[in-house]
């Protein structure tokens, strides 16, 4: 199974679920996808968060490069409303895990992700241009999903 990196932060309203959420990472057999967006993001990230990641085995992650195919389909998105163009970074994350088959998309971002007219829309997107649909949940939408 594999999750994108950039699906937790440190808020005090989630902390529960996150860290059971980094639990269960730590304790199976899972993969972040790590891409160079997350790079990008962690620079400004609270140190905290920027260092999250790394007291973890390099095993347990997978790189992967925002490349042409990606932003062609975060801009189609864009294109057909599912986000507005300020909401350009959280489609290509998307797209990402999109074109990579990422097997779920985890975020704590209800207002362009984890949204259920926004998962219609990107996954409607997906669909009429041939791409499989994205699963896209909260950690704990995810954790109570596996222990299913």
């Amino acid at each position: 199974m594999t999750l994108p990196s950039w699906v937790v932060f440190f808020d005090e309203e989630f902390q529960e679920d996150t860290k059971r959420f980094y639990k269960w990472f730590e304790e199976n057999d899972v993969v972040f996808v790590i891409s160079d967006l997350l790079d990008i993001e962690l620079i400004n990230a609270p140190e905290k968060v920027r260092n999250s990641l790394g007291k973890y085995d390099n095993s347990k992650f997978e790189r992967i490069k925002l490349s042409q195919e990606s932003i062609v389909l975060a801009n189609e998105y864009i294109k057909h409303k599912v986000v507005g163009i300020s909401s350009l970074e959280d489609c290509r994350h998307i797209a990402m895990s999109t074109v990579h088959k990422v097997d779920y998309v985890v975020s704590w971002n209800f207002k362009h992700i984890v949204n259920i007219d926004r998962i219609i829309g990107y996954n409607s997107v997906n669909l009429m241009l041939g791409y499989e649909p994205v699963e896209i949940y909260t950690p704990f939408q995810l954790l109570n999903h596996e222990n299913q």
